[in-house]
């Protein structure tokens, strides 16, 4: 879908009145309702809350870029809109945003909304069409730029094309890649091109984006390239540079330093690259061991949580079912069994996937094995009536990807007219054997101890060790918001949960992730003078985000003012996990805040642990806070 046909005459703004960041989203999502762009408001707002939540979508010089993709939107839309005199945006770069364009996209949609934000990022870096739009003065001249510019932008393309093929200039090959993988790439891949063409140096620049690989780089392309540039903040394939000379960078140097990397290509600076086998980032070994450790672990947990959150969910309602039609009926159980199927790959999901994040694709299968492994309680040469369990599903993964990247060193050396031998026969089979032996005679009869230890102290403590547990737990969520201290205390949690199908330790841990943005928006409402407006206003959107147990809405506060917002949050998420438990609140939803609530055992209790700890840190914070100048 063409740019032009997304961007609506009448979905325009050309003289925006708001001066700060949540009215120039209210003006601009008013415009959509009333050009029946979107039929909810509130649901629409909500999303591009929670968008800008994660990160800024003010790109930097002047422009933002605000998107949400939802069944609020009846058709897919770019709203254009224009600040004389500019809004604080939060932006990247701290400036105020002149330039607005909202992207409003149907549930379902993805890829009209990702080529929309491509399409966009590739013009925006554009100096010439900023300053054209800055001064224009009507819709139509707004669209003739954008019809232009986009003109331009495939005749410019074309050319490179055919540039490639030119070898009277020095030729390079780039790689760009962001997490999002939307606008930081195709800004880069833009500003490396035109800092290419001012040089008199031809380039082909791979984008790794969420639509997929684009601009593929070819053997042919790579082997006559004279240089490698890189600028990546995720995992791409690197074994095909293998004894070329490259800068591997993060992405922002591709948008701000593409003139430095390119002429450090030229100059013949950067490293060799030698492949491993791994085909993962060249720059993996100068990560410290802990980060590399909390990135395999968090693969794992990300692709696990789906089985988690589903069969949860869906086992709490078999629950309620059980309770009105009897623990015979289809119903109960078509839902329980179900939920149960869910459970079952839990772990086999979770192990496969730390060893895909160590060993790649090879690793995967060993991994799931050793995790299947870990799940069964017969899955040893000692007999034992509990299984190895989470823990031993952590080790599986970890032991399944460190004995695949062995296997590829020691087989780096095999003749290239054998290489097919290792995925197919090498890999899996002494893959499997070695992994599948370590989890037999060591791994399973040690941890199988360990997990019934463990699943008899949670069965079986008091309610004083339940408390102190619930309140350890709960305290760390709101310790770090997101960080290693945060995700420690939540896969423990999840631990306990797959081991016992438990879910008060969940309750405890949802409760302590919901309460620090919940505390902030009651200070920023009851103690209105100690906050700037901007401050109240985002303050304002913590109820949204702490009530769907989305804890990063108060990092900016933390950021800010870090003792007082940890220490205030600490108490109040630590007094909240401690009534779940004294209260035996369980729920079986691992996420979704209060809006899962009506599958708590005591939604009542449930709630009110919420309350009392948001309201107590609450008011620590807003007494703590010193009056605003």
């Amino acid at each position: 879908m063409e740019l032009n046909e997304l961007l609506l005459k009448d979905a325009m703004i050309l003289d925006l009145q708001a001066t700060t960041k949540e009215a120039a989203i209210d003006e601009m999502i008013d415009k959509l309702a009333e050009v029946d762009v979107i039929n909810d408001k509130k649901l629409y707002k909500k999303d591009i809350l929670a968008r800008e939540a994660e990160t800024s979508t003010g790109i930097g010089d002047g422009i933002a870029m605000p998107h949400a993709h939802d069944k609020a939107v009846n058709r897919a839309t770019v709203l254009f809109a224009k600040s004389k005199q500019g809004v604080d945006f939060d932006a990247l770069d701290n400036q105020p945003v002149n330039l607005f364009f909202m992207i409003a996209a149907p549930e379902g949609a993805d890829t009209v909304h990702l080529q929309a934000l491509a399409q966009l990022s590739t013009l925006l870096v554009n100096p010439e069409l900023i300053k054209k739009l800055k001064a224009a003065r009507s819709t139509n001249g707004v669209l003739k730029l954008f019809k232009e510019a986009q003109a331009a932008k495939v005749a410019e393309e074309q050319q490179s094309e055919q540039q490639v093929t030119d070898d009277s200039k020095p030729f390079l090959v780039a790689v760009s890649a962001c997490p999002n993988g939307i606008a930081h790439t195709y800004m880069a891949e833009e500003n490396l091109k035109k800092a290419a063409d001012k040089l008199g140096v031809n380039i082909k620049v791979e984008t790794n984006g969420s639509e997929g690989i684009k601009h593929k780089l070819t053997k042919d392309e790579i082997e006559k390239a004279d240089g490698v540039i890189i600028t990546a903040d995720k995992k791409v394939a690197m074994d095909r540079f293998d004894g070329k000379k490259l800068q591997n960078r993060p992405v922002i140097d591709g948008i701000n330093n593409a003139e430095e990397l390119i002429r450090n290509a030229l100059d013949g600076k950067g490293n060799v690259y030698h492949a491993t086998g791994n085909d993962t980032e060249a720059d993996d070994d100068q990560k410290s061991f802990g980060s590399r450790i909390y990135a395999d672990l968090m693969n794992g947990i990300s692709n696990m949580l789906p089985f988690v959150v589903g069969g949860g969910i869906l086992m709490a309602i078999s629950f309620l079912l059980e309770s009105s039609l009897g623990d015979k009926s289809q119903a109960f159980l078509f839902f329980n069994n179900l939920g149960n199927y869910a459970f079952q790959f839990l772990i086999p999901v979770l192990a496969a996937y730390i060893a895909e994040a160590i060993g790649d694709k090879p690793a995967l299968m060993p991994g799931f094995v050793g995790g299947f492994m870990a799940s069964q309680a017969s899955a040893s040469f000692i007999a034992s009536k509990s299984p190895a369990g989470f823990i031993g599903g952590l080790f599986a993964g970890f032991i399944a990807g460190v004995v695949v990247n062995w296997l590829k060193r020691v087989f780096k050396n095999l003749p290239k007219n054998l290489e097919g031998l290792k995925p197919m026969l090498i890999y899996p089979i002494l893959g499997l054997l070695i992994v599948g032996a370590i989890m037999y005679f060591a791994i399973d009869p040690v941890f199988a101890v360990v997990n019934h230890a463990i699943t008899d102290f949670l069965e079986n403590m008091g309610t004083g060790n339940a408390v102190i547990l619930g309140a350890l737990l709960a305290g760390m969520m709101a310790l770090d918001m997101g960080g290693p201290f945060n995700k420690a205390a939540y896969t423990f949690a999840i631990g306990a949960f797959t081991t016992t199908h438990d879910g008060a330790l969940m309750a405890a841990v949802m409760v302590g992730g919901m309460i620090p943005p919940l505390a902030i928006a009651i200070a920023t409402t009851f103690w209105k003078n100690k906050f700037t407006d901007q401050e109240r206003q985002a303050g304002f959107s913590n109820y949204i985000l702490g009530a769907a147990f989305i804890t990063e809405g108060a990092i900016p506060f933390a950021a800010g003012d870090p003792l007082r917002v940890i220490v205030s949050s600490v108490i109040g998420s630590a007094i909240g996990g401690g009534l779940t438990q004294l209260w035996k609140v369980n729920i079986p939803a691992p996420h979704g805040g209060i809006f899962v609530s009506p599958l708590a055992n005591s939604p009542l209790f449930y709630l009110l642990s919420v309350v009392i700890g948001a309201i107590i840190a609450g008011i620590i914070y807003g007494i703590w806070k010193p009056k605003k100048a």
